[in-house]
C-alpha cells in the first residue's frame, strides 16, 4: 500500500512535487508584464485626448512672462488701472499707388462698425501726410480669440476696400493673431513629422516592424503622461504654458525616450545573444541600462530644473515641463518597454532575431565598423584628440557673431505675413510706433513738465496726456487729464517701429529723461516689454549656466566615482556647445540671414546640448568603466566605443531628427533651436563622442578614473 501511494501521481503532494521549478515565479513575472503594459496603455488612452486641450491654458502673451520686478511688468499694472477696457488696439492701413479718397475710407469706416468682435469705437481715418494711405485703430475683444477677430477683420476689409488700394491689419491684434496661426502646427504637424522620422530611422537601425513600434508607443506613452502632468500644472496656475514649451515639450520627450529605449534594447539584444531566454534577457538588461538610463535622464532633469532660477516666467515654466517629460520617459523606458519585450521574446526582432554569438578574446575588438573606428583611435590617440580639439575650437569662434539681443516682433513668424507687411506699409507713410505706444506713468504734480520733456525728446513723433476716455487731454475743450491715485498717463508714439532697435533706443533715452523729472516714474508698452525680456534674458544666461554644470557635475562624479573624468566629459560637451553656437552663428547670418536670435536661444541651447550632451558620455563611459574593471582603463575604452558606437550613434540621429522637426513650424526662435539643438547632437555623436573623448581617456589611461582606486589599475 505504501508503495502504491508513493508511485501514485494523483496526490496533491505529488501534484506539487510535479510542477516545473519556477512555475510560479514565471505566472508572477507574465501578470506583471501584462499589468504594466495595460497600464501604459491607459495612461496613452486618457492623455492622448488632453493634447488637445493644451490650448484652453496656454498664453503667448510675452509681457505675461515677465518678472514682477521689471519696470514694463510694473507700468502695465499701472496702465490696467487707466483702462476703459481690455480691447487689443488693431492697426488697419489701406494704402494704393495713387492718392487716396477720404471720403470712400470714411464710408468703410463706417461700415464695420457692427463687426463682430468690435470692443469699442473706431479710432479715424487719419491720412498720411502724402495722401497714399489711411489708417485706422479698431479695437478688438481680447476677453476672446482675439485671432478670430483679426480674421473677420480682414475677410471684412478684402471686400470693402476701394478699388485700387489694399488694406493690411497689423499693430497687436495683427501680430498675435499671425503668431497663433503659426503655432497651429504644433498640435499634430509637429507630432507626426516627429514621430515618421522616428520611425523611419528605427526600421533602418532594427530591420524589424515589431521592435520599432514598441520603442515608438514607449516614447508616446511618455508624452501622454508628461501632458497629463502639464495640463494639471498649467490649469492649477502652477506655471505659464506657451506654444514654445509646448512645442519643445513633445520633440524633448520623443528623442529621449528612443533614446533611452535604444540603450535598454541594445542590452537585451546582448543578452538574448548570450543565450539568455526572455526573462533572463530582460532582467539582465535591466540591472544593465537602469544606472546609465537614470544618470542621463537625471543630468536633463536637473539642467531643466536650474530654469527655475530664471526670472522669465517663459523659462521658469519650461523648467517643470520639460523635466516631467524626461521622469516619464525615464519610467516608460524601464517599465513599460521591458514588460513587452519580455511578452514579446525573440520575436520583437523578427525577422533578424538575435542569434548567438562567440565570446572575443580579452585583446580582440568587434568587427564592424566602429570595431576599426576604435582600432585607429587606439594607435592615435594624441594626435586625435588634439587636431579634433583644436577644429572644435576654431568652430566656436563663431559664438562671437551670433546676434542674440532680441529679434523684431514682425520678425517672430517666419514668412509672408500681414501684420509684417502691413507694418513696413505703416512706416512708410506713418510714425512707425503708431497703434503700438509707450506709456510713461507719472506723478500728477510732475504731469506736465514730464510731458513737456517727453515731447522734445528725439525719437518721439507725438505725446500727451491720457483723458477719461482714451483720447488726449485738451484743456480748451474741457477734457481734464485722467487721474489715477494721484498719477497721470503720458501717451507716446515714437517715430520708429515698436519692436525696432531704434525705438529701444528711444525707450532708454525716455527713462532716463523721466526718472530725473520724476524718480517714480514708469515706462511701458510693447518696446518696454521687448527690452526687458532681453535684458532679463541675459541675465538668466550668467546666472543659470554656472547651476546646470554643477549639477551636471555632481551627477557624473557620483556615477563614475571620479572627480578627473567627469571634469573632461563636461569640457568636451562644453566645446562641442561652442562650435555647435559658432557653427548656428554663421549659418542664421549668411545663409538664412535672420535678423537676429531671440535672447533665450543660448540659454535653451545650453541647456539641451549640454545635457544631452554628456547624456552620450555617459552611455560612453559607464561602458568603458564596466569594460576596465576587467580589461583595463586603456582598452576598455576601445570595447566600450566598439560596442556602444552603433546605439549611440542611433541616438544621436533620432535626437537630431526630432530637434530638426521644429523646422517646420514658422516661429524663428523654434526654427534656431532646432537647428542648433540637431547639429550639436550630431556633432557631439559623432565627433565628441566617436573621437575626442576615446582618445584623450586611451591617451591618460587609468588616471582619468582619478580618485577613485580604478586610477590605480592599468
Amino acid at each position: 500500500m505504501g508503495n502504491h501511494v508513493m508511485g501514485a501521481g494523483s496526490g496533491p503532494g505529488q501534484r506539487v512535487m510535479n510542477r516545473r521549478p519556477g512555475t510560479g515565479k514565471a505566472v508572477f513575472r507574465a501578470v506583471l508584464a501584462v499589468v504594466l503594459v495595460a497600464l501604459w496603455l491607459g495612461i496613452a488612452g486618457v492623455g492622448g485626448p488632453t493634447f488637445g486641450k493644451l490650448g484652453e491654458v496656454q498664453t503667448n502673451d510675452q509681457a505675461a512672462f515677465l518678472p514682477a520686478t521689471a519696470e514694463a511688468t510694473r507700468a502695465l499694472e499701472w496702465q490696467a488701472k487707466f483702462r476703459t477696457s481690455d480691447a487689443i488696439p488693431a492697426v488697419v492701413v489701406i494704402a494704393g499707388e495713387s492718392a487716396i479718397d477720404q471720403e470712400e475710407i470714411k464710408a468703410l469706416t463706417a461700415s464695420l462698425k457692427d463687426l463682430d468682435g468690435l470692443d469699442g469705437d473706431i479710432v479715424g481715418p487719419f491720412a498720411s501726410e502724402d495722401g497714399l494711405a489711411a489708417q485706422l485703430l479698431v479695437p478688438l475683444d481680447g476677453s476672446g480669440e482675439v485671432e478670430d477677430a483679426v480674421e473677420t477683420l480682414r475677410a471684412e476689409l478684402g471686400e470693402r476696400v476701394p478699388a485700387g488700394t489694399r488694406a493690411y491689419v497689423t499693430g497687436p491684434a495683427g501680430f498675435s493673431a499671425d503668431l497663433v496661426e503659426a503655432f497651429g502646427g504644433i498640435d499634430g504637424v509637429l507630432l507626426g513629422v516627429a514621430l515618421g522620422a522616428v520611425f523611419l530611422i528605427l526600421l533602418l537601425v532594427y530591420r524589424s516592424v515589431l521592435l520599432p513600434l514598441t520603442v515608438l508607443f514607449t516614447a508616446v506613452a511618455a508624452l501622454c503622461a508628461a501632458i497629463l502632468a502639464v495640463y494639471f500644472m498649467a490649469k492649477e496656475g502652477w506655471i505659464r504654458l506657451d506654444g514654445q514649451s509646448q512645442g519643445i515639450l513633445s520633440i524633448l520627450v520623443i528623442g529621449a525616450a528612443t533614446d533611452y529605449s535604444l540603450l535598454f534594447v541594445a542590452r537585451h539584444k546582448e543578452a538574448l545573444s548570450g543565450g539568455k531566454d526572455r526573462w533572463e534577457a530582460v532582467a539582465t538588461a535591466w540591472k544593465r541600462s537602469a544606472e546609465p538610463i537614470l544618470a542621463s535622464g537625471g543630468t536633463v532633469t536637473a539642467g531643466l530644473l536650474c530654469l527655475l532660477f530664471s526670472d522669465l516666467n517663459s523659462n521658469k515654466a519650461l523648467g517643470p515641463i520639460g523635466a516631467s517629460g524626461i521622469v516619464f520617459s525615464i519610467i516608460a523606458a524601464l517599465t513599460f518597454l521591458p514588460a513587452a519585450l519580455a511578452l514579446l521574446g525573440r520575436k520583437a526582432y523578427w525577422p533578424f532575431m538575435p542569434k548567438p554569438e562567440a565570446r572575443l578574446a580579452p585583446e580582440e575588438l568587434p568587427a564592424g565598423l566602429w570595431g576599426r573606428v576604435a582600432g585607429f583611435v587606439g594607435r592615435h590617440p594624441r594626435p586625435i584628440w588634439v587636431l579634433t580639439a583644436l577644429v572644435l575650437a576654431a568652430g566656436a569662434l563663431g559664438m562671437t557673431q551670433l546676434k542674440a539681443s532680441g529679434v523684431p516682433q514682425s520678425e517672430l513668424v517666419l514668412g509672408q505675413t500681414d501684420s509684417r507687411d502691413g507694418q513696413i506699409v505703416l512706416g512708410e507713410h506713418f510714425p512707425g510706433g503708431t497703434g503700438s505706444p509707450l506709456f510713461a506713468i507719472v506723478d500728477e504734480s510732475k504731469a506736465n513738465e514730464s510731458l513737456a520733456s517727453v515731447q522734445d525728446a528725439d525719437g518721439v513723433a507725438s505725446a500727451y496726456l491720457q483723458a477719461a476716455d482714451g483720447g488726449p487731454a485738451l484743456a480748451q475743450a474741457g477734457r481734464e487729464p485722467q487721474l489715477v491715485e494721484g498719477r497721470s498717463l503720458i501717451s507716446i508714439t515714437l517715430n520708429d517701429a515698436a519692436d525696432s532697435d531704434a525705438a529701444k533706443s528711444t525707450l532708454i533715452d525716455l527713462r532716463n529723461l523721466l526718472h530725473q523729472v520724476d524718480a517714480g516714474s514708469l515706462v511701458g508698452g510693447t518696446t518696454a516689454t521687448l527690452a526687458d525680456t532681453a535684458t532679463t534674458a541675459q541675465a538668466d544666461l550668467v546666472k543659470i549656466i554656472p547651476l546646470i554644470l554643477g549639477a551636471i557635475l555632481v551627477i557624473l562624479m557620483l556615477l563614475l566615482r571620479s572627480i578627473l573624468a567627469p571634469v573632461l566629459l563636461v569640457a568636451t560637451t562644453l566645446l562641442s556647445y561652442g562650435t555647435a553656437m559658432g557653427v548656428s552663428a554663421w549659418v542664421f547670418d549668411g545663409l538664412f540671414n535672420f535678423a537676429g536670435a531671440d535672447p533665450s536661444v543660448p540659454l535653451f541651447g545650453f541647456v539641451f546640448l549640454v545635457a544631452l550632451g554628456v547624456d552620450y558620455n555617459i552611455f560612453l563611459m559607464t561602458r568603458v568603466r564596466e569594460e576596465s574593471l576587467v580589461h583595463g582603463t586603456r582598452s576598455g575604452v576601445l570595447r566600450g566605443l566598439a560596442v556602444t558606437g552603433g546605439v549611440i550613434t542611433s541616438a544621436g540621429v533620432v535626437l537630431a531628427a526630432t530637434f530638426a522637426a521644429l523646422g517646420i513650424i514658422p516661429i524663428m526662435f523654434l526654427v534656431q533651436l532646432g537647428f542648433i539643438v540637431a547639429f550639436g547632437v550630431l556633432l557631439d555623436t559623432l565627433v565628441v563622442r566617436s573621437l575626442l573623448v576615446p582618445a584623450l581617456v586611451r591617451d591618460i589611461g587609468p588616471k582619468v578614473w582619478w580618485p577613485s582606486k580604478l586610477g590605480s589599475t592599468r
